[in-house]
């Protein structure tokens, strides 16, 4: 009778062993993916963000197969404190290195259009130290001659916007690098080559004013006739008379442009100097790029904003654009 109780036992115990094995097999294969790490995924935490909500996050962007195994993983290794930001992660990255990551500060610098060198090397400090922000800002100046668009004096509106990973090694010289290929493959989508020209205006020229159209559309709807105002400007001749490269000498972006500042002689005010600044004065988007690559026909020589939502109102005569500014005015623009 013993022995025939100790076979079922044995059967059960041996039943339970093989599960317990596909378990910590799992497990394992769970936390070290077969096959290493693979595209690049950027997980973004908000403040009061918990660790289920963000391993769900990491899950739904295929970061992680199984948000139960790495809930376990955190129980048993512990839970790293998570900085609210950005952080890069790699499709299939082990437990061990996303929990590394985690314990970390944010990784990604998010560089938007519209920003100028001067604000993305503040964010790149900001993400790791004023020494790695001060090589950047003179590995700039280093690498600008070598970009595709021409030998120029300064990288600014020659990288690309988007969200850049500061891996561990990473250099000031690599992450420009990256930042300029990037625009280099932005530029190529839109159609601009270094060899474009668009009446009368060479590629680095086309990249300047799409600087300008970025500030002074803001919005992309508003982009395209901005465009041509430019456009028209520049055939009349004279001053563009654009607010945003005057504010951008003064590290300024947006704001009121006073007197002083229209009458500082500096190389971006448009009110004192013809034609297009010197160089573009921020990060551009495939928005300004097409603007400027295909502006619509129009006589526009004045723009205004209009309304809240960033309307702004094209005209032909001054005339015009003296009543658009009284209705930007009636309803506090201005």
């Amino acid at each position: 009778m013993a022995l025939m109780l100790v076979k079922p036992l044995a059967r059960v115990v041996a039943a339970f062993v093989l599960v317990l094995v596909i378990i910590i097999v799992w497990f394992v294969l769970q936390a070290y993916p077969i096959g290493g790490s693979g595209k690049e995924e950027f997980i973004t935490v908000n403040y009061g963000d918990s660790l289920s909500s963000i391993a769900s996050e990491m899950h739904a962007k295929g970061v992680i197969a199984s948000t139960f195994a790495f809930r376990v993983d955190l129980q048993i290794f512990g839970s790293p404190s998570v900085i609210p930001g950005t952080y890069g992660m790699r499709q299939g990255a082990s437990f061990s290195t996303l929990r590394d990551i985690l314990s970390s500060e944010p990784n990604v610098v998010s560089v938007p259009s519209g920003y100028t060198l001067h604000e993305i090397a503040l964010e790149v400090a900001n993400h790791t130290s004023s020494t790695f922000g001060d090589e950047f800002v003179k590995e700039e100046s280093s690498l600008a001659s070598s970009s595709r668009f021409g030998d120029h004096s300064s990288l600014e509106g020659l990288v690309g916007p988007g969200d850049y990973v500061i891996n561990p090694g990473e250099t000031p010289a690599k992450l420009l690098t990256t930042m300029t290929r990037s625009f280099d493959a932005l530029a190529t989508k839109v159609g601009l080559r270094p060899t474009t020209t668009v009446d009368g205006l060479d590629a680095y020229q086309l990249i300047t004013a799409a600087s300008i159209v970025e500030k002074e559309g803001y919005y992309p709807k508003n982009m395209p006739k901005v465009a041509r105002v430019i456009f028209n400007r520049l055939a009349r001749g004279g001053p563009l008379q654009m607010d945003a490269t005057v504010l951008y000498y003064f590290n300024q972006d947006g704001g009121t442009v006073t007197h002083a500042m229209l009458d500082t002689p500096t190389p971006y005010n448009t009110y004192l100097n013809d034609g297009l600044t010197p160089t573009p004065i921020c990060t551009v988007s495939s928005f300004s790029l097409r603007a400027m690559l295909h502006a619509p026909a129009g006589s526009w020589l004045y723009f205004e904003v209009i309304d809240k939502s960033g309307d702004e109102a094209f005209s032909t005569t001054f005339a015009q654009q003296l009543v658009e500014e009284q209705l930007a005015a009636s309803r506090g623009l201005s």
